[in-house]
């Protein structure tokens, strides 16, 4: 028995992506694996159909779970609340519930500097990550007050510590913990807990990274005290699930660094 046998979990952004040794390597598809583990229904969205697809045959058969993948991309010339409603709609059709809302999803220009940014690059970010993350909020408010299920949003170490070459990301990041924040506070009395998570792990965005800006991988991406980064589902999924878990509900609003160390502030 899984601790969410039965219920379901939207995460955004959670297409398969493998490294170069075959790893997983996107945190999206590591926290899927993370609650597939535990017997969860799964509702992964993303750009890219093939992996969204890929992901659903590699979790349905190691798992032996249900999963269904929908194209959704959050973009400026969408009609974002139409995108997301049908999400959320596809997901109480197929499984009849939410029980947690994962927003992991985000895109950016990063490596560019804020002098050279461009407004579509900076709209890229916005969009992507903190109006992606309003739409499935709202869209799914009533389904998590039901259920009293949990909210998981990701923001970033760009924002707490403002990291170069990464002012849209930062910016989209740090609303998005902003919002998150409000909406424990106003969400706390319906039993919905909405935290959020600052990850550091090896992925196959961050190695492209590492090839296309490689003076913004360097400022930017350092090996944490811990000696290793994080692995996309043992040590950033699995806290996913805790935060989602009966044992965690008491803790709401609050942002949780998973960066080996690195992510020490007051």
């Amino acid at each position: 028995m899984g601790k969410f046998d039965g219920k379901t979990v939207i995460i955004t952004g959670a297409g398969q992506a493998l490294l170069k040794d075959g790893k997983p390597g996107a945190i999206g598809y590591g926290i899927a694996i993370a609650f597939a583990k535990e017997g969860a229904n799964l509702v992964i969205t993303g750009r890219n159909v093939e992996k969204l697809t890929r992901a659903k045959e590699a979790l349905e058969a190691e798992y032996g779970i249900r999963v269904l993948p929908v194209r959704a991309d959050v973009e400026k010339s969408a009609d974002n609340a139409a995108v997301v409603k049908n999400v959320v709609d596809s997901a109480i059709k197929e499984f009849g519930r939410i029980d947690v809302l994962v927003n992991n999803a985000q895109a950016s220009a990063s490596g560019v500097t804020l002098a050279d940014h461009t407004t579509d690059q900076f709209d890229l970010a916005i969009y992507s990550g903190l109006y992606a993350t309003f739409y499935y909020m709202q869209e799914c408010y009533p389904h998590l007050k039901e259920t009293k299920g949990s909210v998981i949003n990701f923001a970033s170490g760009a924002g707490l510590f403002g990291n170069y070459g990464q002012c849209a990301y930062a910016a989209a990041k740090e609303g998005i913990r902003g919002m998150s924040r409000v909406a424990a506070t106003e969400w706390g009395p319906d039993g919905i807990n909405v935290n959020i998570i600052c990850p550091l792990a090896w992925t196959a965005a961050l190695e492209n990274f590492q090839e296309q800006y490689p003076d913004a991988f360097e400022a930017n991406v350092h090996m944490p005290p811990m000696g290793h980064y994080g692995d996309v589902e043992a040590e950033i999924g699995r806290v996913v699930v805790q935060l989602a878990s009966p044992d965690f509900k008491f803790m709401s609003g609050e942002t949780v660094t998973l960066e080996g160390g690195m992510g020490q502030r007051p």
